[in-house]
Parts: C-alpha cells; sequence; structure tokens
C-alpha cells in the first residue's frame, strides 16, 4: 500500500516558517533544496501570493542564520574531500546539482582543496574503496571509470595507472575512449 503525499492546502506565513525550520533541522539543506521542498506543499505552487510567501521565508531563515549557501557549500566540499575522499570535479557537480550558485562553489571547493595533492586524495580514494593493483584490462577500465566518477583527472588517474604497471597498450585505449 503505498503512502499518499500530504494534502496541499494554504499555509499561513508562520506554518511554512516552522516546516522550513524542521526541514533544516533534519539536514543541511541549500536555498533552492528548501525552496524546492516549500512549493511542493503549496496549494498554488505558481501563485504570486505563494511564491511571495516562499520568499519572505528564506529572506527570514537567511537573516536569522539558518540558511547559508556559502557555509553550506564550504561544509560539503570539506565533508566530501575528508569522508569519501572524492575529487573536486565530483563536488563542483553535486553542488551544481543541489542549486549552489556558480561563484559561491567555486570559492568553497577551491578553498577546501588547497594545499590537497590531487594524486594523493586518489590513492586515498583507491585505498577505501579496497581496490587492488589491476590484473587485466577490464579491471583496468574498472579502476579507471571509477576515478573518474569519483571526479578525478584524467591526467592522474593515467599516473597512477602508470605506478601500478599498467601497460601502455592498455592506457592508449583507455585515453582514446575518453578522447571520444
Amino acid at each position: 500500500m503505498p503512502f499518499s503525499r500530504p494534502k496541499r492546502r494554504s499555509y499561513s506565513e508562520n506554518e511554512r516558517y516552522e516546516y522550513a525550520v524542521g526541514a533544516l533541522a533534519r539536514r543541511m539543506r541549500t536555498v533552492a533544496e528548501l525552496k524546492r521542498l516549500m512549493r511542493a506543499r503549496i496549494e498554488e505552487p505558481e501563485s504570486e501570493y505563494g511564491e511571495t510567501l516562499v520568499e519572505l521565508v528564506i529572506r527570514r531563515l537567511k537573516d536569522q542564520g539558518y540558511l547559508n549557501d556559502s557555509q553550506y557549500a564550504a561544509y560539503y566540499s570539506s565533508m566530501r574531500r575528508d569522508n569519501q575522499k572524492v575529487g573536486r570535479r565530483r563536488v563542483i557537480t553535486e553542488l551544481k546539482t543541489r542549486g549552489v550558485h556558480a561563484s559561491v562553489f567555486e570559492h568553497a571547493v577551491d578553498t577546501a582543496y588547497e594545499g590537497v595533492s590531487e594524486e594523493k586524495q586518489a590513492r586515498d580514494y583507491l585505498r577505501k574503496k579496497r581496490l587492488q593493483k589491476p590484473k587485466d584490462r577490464k579491471q583496468t577500465a574498472r579502476i579507471f571509470r571509477q576515478l573518474m566518477r569519483a571526479g578525478f583527472a584524467g591526467k592522474t588517474i593515467f599516473s597512477i595507472l602508470k605506478k601500478r604497471d599498467v601497460d601502455d597498450e592498455t592506457l592508449t585505449a583507455l585515453e582514446e575512449e575518453t578522447e571520444q
């Protein structure tokens, strides 16, 4: 039996504010994510009145310091760098998806990855994922694709694979695959 969505109805500004604070209490969110959540509960999301109330609640949360995209981006970048060991490209993509403005996430990611060796970060990622030295072409391609998804540059990946004694023929095939 599927769960039904909450009924859409008109909420007062205070009710929307309480809902937004509750959503922020569960986890940090960006302005765009919170707007999406609040619009999903509005009876008439395209109405000017409903949109004005959403903007008022967002402004109130920003003024009180509960909602700040730059703090969110800085925290998110450092957590992904330290805990998941992913590369800067992956973090940038995820912050874009979450609706953080380009200038905000660029500054946050640059600050978080300042002084971090991408090759060391990629090696830490491989260690965390327990990926061993590849034995054949299939394993080499798997590691290559996994590192690309994790947000590391191709140059860094090829450097790591060369140090793991992967034959030049396999590396050439992977380079041709990435160029296409």
